[in-house]
């Protein structure tokens, strides 16, 4: 993101990876040039995931097989959490285990009851190259982990079991965008 601009005010609206393409499913690679692609990676999350109306979007979700993810969401309290992170890890998971309501971008229309802790750190860098560290509770705690799941190769169904998961299945089996 550009110093002083609006997110994704620049960058173009790509479309979604959807679930069953393979990049959805292969772990990311680490970023290692930090120059303008990157920048221009940034903004086009930001411009897909506001277009999608989302709160989080990783790159694997616009065809980019990068360690890389947007987000604009709030926690429990309305507290907005606006930002990027490059090469991301998930350093804590803690708290009370959540079972919420969750969806993604790559499976629109779709949501699961999926248990996820309520406290959540992840450390990275700025497009820029500078460390971050990003504390999450609540929402924004589940938003955190689903992205960084994204850029693992996972996507939030892989975490619904049992009932839940075959009626999640035969939803995504029959949705539109399967066609």
């Amino acid at each position: 993101m550009r110093h002083g601009s609006i997110p994704g005010a620049h960058g173009r609206v790509r479309p979604l990876t959807l679930l069953g393409d393979p990049l959805l499913h292969r772990p990311c690679r680490e970023v290692s040039d930090f120059d303008g692609g990157l920048a221009d990676l940034v903004e086009d999350l930001f411009a897909t995931m506001y277009a999608a109306g989302g709160v989080g979007l990783a790159a694997n979700q616009i065809g980019q097989p990068w360690r890389v993810f947007v987000f604009d969401c709030p926690d429990d309290d309305d507290v907005r959490h606006l930002g990027h992170v490059v090469n991301p890890r998930l350093v804590e998971a803690d708290g009370v285990v959540v079972r919420g309501p969750e969806g993604c971008l790559s499976l629109p229309g779709l949501e699961a009851g999926t248990e996820r802790y309520d406290h959540a750190v992840v450390e990275g860098v700025t497009m820029t190259g500078e460390p971050v560290t990003i504390h999450g509770t609540g929402f924004f705690a589940r938003c955190l982990q689903h992205e960084c799941d994204h850029l693992e190769g996972r996507v939030y169904a892989d975490r619904v079991a049992g009932r839940r998961h075959r009626r999640l299945m035969r939803q995504v089996a029959r949705a539109s965008w399967r066609r």
